[in-house]
């Protein structure tokens, strides 16, 4: 569940409206913007106006919607299935706004949100598609500006397209099997021929191109999209991998991908946890690949979810394996790496003119043996080293780069969690490393970098990696 913050005080929904009555109370502009957004729909409106402006009664009139002059009285909300006090005095609003709740009638009370059981949103109107915007009364104006942004963005056919939609609803039900049959159907209606004829206003080349469309449909041959989730913010995943996750049957996702970007899915998608996590494996890498090849020969159109690049560390290539020896088609959705998120949240360059001119990506666990990687020679001559996973192996990492001749004052940033709001920063030097393994606190996934050119990152909001506690474990094992 979300925290309080992040939660909505109100729940938007649309009422049904056609064939019922909206009262509006009021003569001046509070109660024309009202009336005027109310025309978007097929509410019969009224108007208690005892003295409209002169723009207001000219509107009034040449849209035929029914005056009734007069002061307030607690019966003329009666009947109706929605009022709107816009008199622009408080107090007679909140007058009306009792007399409506008096009838269990939902009641908006222009300016006075605490009065209001409903908030009117910012419009945007593509009949039958509507595209509603609020703000809990808080920001009318923030509404307007996002409406328009919407409203440039969304086809000015796209009403028309959603009408011929609905004369094909019965036939793709009938005809094509629910779930990804049906929904590759509409994807490609909404987006293809279909709607480019629609949008030149050839409605007959349009209703052609939906039947044969139709007509070709067959059975969808099972597929899997492996996808890089990023290092875990919610706004750092891609859009094609926001969009695939759209389309999947199934989201198959290890446990350091948060329920943030899981519930990023089609609400209806089946999703399977398969741990993946240090000390908490749920499944094994073979019990991965058998159900990715079960779930693709089932028909199914799936999601392998996995924290930051699937190509990096993400044990793709064994599943890829399995999938191309199944048959089973798939994709690889790149995502934004851990190392990356970790240099951005430092301001680090892993790269620097004159200074470093390459970078390392590796696990630690290259310098846990005896024979030292290729690569440390590159370390010592200035490449910029990221360590994934780095805690547990921080002090053998240290050990063997200072045997190597990397300097014990190489500059050392550490990386808790990412790019992520509880993130945490710490810096030090090549020799404070090894109290790393000591920081029981850290329980996220930990990106050390190490290089010259970590020199060059913000320390500002970063706290220093030599603490006592870890110069106490120094001790002890001296």
């Amino acid at each position: 569940m979300r925290p309080v913050s992040e939660q909505l005080a109100v729940f938007p929904a649309f009422f049904r409206v056609s064939g019922k009555v909206a009262a509006v109370f009021g003569n001046g502009d509070e109660a024309f913007a009202k009336a005027r957004l109310l025309t978007n729909t097929q509410v019969r409106i009224v108007a208690y106006a005892e003295r409209p402006a002169q723009d207001y009664a000219a509107f009034l009139a040449a849209s035929g919607i029914e005056v009734v002059p007069g002061a307030f009285v607690p019966e003329q909300v009666h009947g109706a299935a929605l009022v709107f006090a816009a008199t622009g005095d408080a107090v007679l609003d909140r007058r009306i706004v009792a007399a409506a709740r008096q009838e269990k009638i939902p009641a908006n009370a222009v300016d006075q949100p605490e009065h209001c059981d409903f908030f009117t949103p910012a419009l945007v109107n593509r009949a039958p598609v509507a595209v509603a915007i609020g703000t809990e009364g808080a920001g009318p104006v923030l509404a307007q500006m996002i409406r328009a942004q919407i409203d440039q963005l969304l086809s000015p056919s796209l009403g028309k397209l959603a009408e011929l939609a609905t004369g094909y609803r019965g036939a793709v039900e009938r005809l094509l099997p629910r779930g990804a049959a049906r929904r590759i159907f509409w994807r490609r209606f909404f987006t293809g021929p279909v709607a480019d004829a629609v949008l030149t206003g050839n409605i007959s080349e349009a209703r052609r191109t939906a039947t044969d469309l139709l007509d070709q449909s067959e059975t969808i041959d099972g597929h899997v999209w492996l996808v890089g989730a990023g290092p875990g913010a919610e706004d750092l995943l891609t859009l094609r991998a926001q969009r695939v996750m759209m389309e999947a049957d199934v989201i198959v996702y290890d446990a350091l991908v948060p329920q943030a970007i899981v519930d990023m899915g089609r609400r209806d998608a089946e999703r399977i946890s398969v741990g993946k996590r240090k000390g908490c494996h749920t499944k094994s890498q073979e019990e991965i690949n058998h159900l990715l090849v079960e779930l693709g020969q089932d028909g199914k159109r799936v999601v392998r979810l996995k924290s930051g690049d699937p190509l990096v560390y993400g044990r793709a290539a064994e599943e890829m394996a399995a999938l191309r020896a199944a048959g089973i088609s798939y994709e690889i959705v790149p995502g934004i790496t851990s190392a990356f998120a970790a240099a951005a949240d430092f301001e680090l360059p892993l790269t620097l003119r004159g200074v470093a001119s390459s970078l390392i990506f590796t696990t630690g666990h290259d310098l846990t043996g005896d024979v030292l990687p290729d690569w440390a020679s590159l370390a010592v001559s200035g490449a910029t080293v990221a360590v994934y996973m780095g805690r547990t192996v921080a002090a053998s990492v240290a050990e063997r780069l200072m045997q190597a001749g990397l300097p014990d004052e190489t500059t050392v940033a550490v990386i808790e969690n990412a790019s992520r709001r509880d993130r945490r920063l710490l810096h030090g030097t090549l020799k404070d490393l090894p109290g790393l393994q000591h920081r029981d606190e850290l329980t996220g996934p930990v990106m050390v970098i190490i290089g010259d050119a970590v020199a060059g990152a913000n320390f500002e909001h970063s706290e220093a990696l030599a603490t006592q506690h870890a110069t106490a474990h120094e001790l002890a094992r001296n």
